[in-house]
């Protein structure tokens, strides 16, 4: 029973595992180059929960010093999620962009149909 308490007191750090493993999944699993961006997307979100989670302390006020105030919550992994959202959103956009190119230049998004293309004869 103790087991179970410890599973549920930590709810957010398995959630974080089921997105990660998901998003690795369909990275690696789909051929089609636009499931396999959404993929990437889901294993981003996963760290950015990874780094939010110990984030917040419970009690923990802004770090704004007052001499009354003993627990701050530490604003650091907010600050580095900031970096890592716009470093993720122009990642995204860059795969949409070539996927865009190789559609134009392929016909198809499938890896398969691609890598058939340009085997040699």
């Amino acid at each position: 029973m103790e087991g179970l308490k410890n599973f549920f007191d930590h709810y957010n750090y398995v959630a974080t595992i089921v997105l990660m493993v998901a998003g690795l999944y369909i990275v690696i699993a789909r051929g089609n180059m636009i499931k396999k961006l959404v993929g990437l997307s889901l294993f981003q979100t996963s760290v950015y929960l990874l780094y939010i989670a110990p984030g917040k302390i419970i009690g923990g006020t802004p770090p704004i010093l007052d001499p009354a105030i003993k627990v701050y919550s530490n604003p650091l992994p907010h600050v580095l999620i900031l970096t890592a959202i716009v470093v993720g959103i122009a990642t995204i956009a860059l795969g949409l962009a070539l996927v865009a190119r190789i559609q134009e230049a392929y016909g198809t998004i499938e890896e398969d149909e691609i890598f058939g293309q340009d085997e040699p004869e």
